[in-house]
């Protein structure tokens, strides 16, 4: 039999503390763009870079981006992640991956959902091809969620298959290339300045190290195995 075994302490240092600071970053961020920085060269290049990528739309780039940014919906990556959560535990016969792309995933969108209401940032003034949802343009949440689950993904594979260059290439240059391609579709579309999509990899990124660095590579949580008297 066996049973798991969590490190609180562990998980205060390795988790809480590095996503406490990382979101307090996220919202001073945006609070510095929305309040300071608004009438700067900064953000009238980054409204210039919208303007630059609607000149350039065409119907068949419309239609790759609809499709890249449906990668990254929240329907697709809430039914992805519980469906890796299950299917991680079967093939590693542990928990670290399965909590991990869990933890990379929730903790990408809380930190998002929480610094969309503290630094509201208006969407590009440019015409949008998607719908507006109501949380704000800062950060990029599509973009966040896509390098957590990608990247989480491609993370996890390399750790298992560590000893296959050639599979390492592949899942980085699979779990690179749509987060890549969701960021610039976000701004193409004309949901996302510049500013929004970088922070938005930034925020994947750093949720992705905190979560592998506690689960994958130190981990908090483990499984006891103890035998039982036949």
């Amino acid at each position: 039999m066996s049973k798991m075994s969590v490190d609180f302490k562990g998980i205060a240092r390795l988790i809480l503390m590095p996503l406490a600071i990382m979101t307090a970053l996220t919202i001073g961020v945006g609070l510095l763009i929305t309040k300071v920085l608004q009438t700067t060269t900064l953000i009238a290049n980054d409204e210039g870079v919208n303007e630059q990528l609607v000149n350039g739309r065409t119907s068949f780039l419309n239609d790759v981006t609809d499709k890249l940014t449906a990668l990254s919906d929240m329907p697709t990556i809430i039914i992805a992640t519980a469906v890796l959560l299950v299917a991680f535990r079967l093939v590693f016969k542990r928990w670290n991956e399965s909590i991990f792309l869990v933890l990379a995933v929730f903790s990408q969108s809380a930190i998002f959902l929480l610094s969309t209401v503290l630094a509201q940032r208006k969407r590009p003034l440019v015409q949008h091809l998607d719908p507006a949802p109501p949380t704000s343009s800062f950060p990029s949440g599509h973009t966040s969620a896509a390098v957590a689950f990608y990247c989480g993904v491609a993370l996890v594979l390399t750790v298992h298959t560590h000893r296959y260059k050639i599979l390492n290439v592949l899942w980085w240059v699979v779990g690179l290339a749509i987060p890549l391609g969701i960021g610039y579709s976000r701004m193409y579309r004309g949901m996302h300045h510049l500013t929004d999509v970088s922070w938005g990899l930034l925020l994947g990124a750093v949720c992705i190290a905190v979560a592998a660095n506690a689960l994958l590579f130190r981990p908090v949580v483990s499984e006891k195995r103890e035998k039982v008297a036949t």
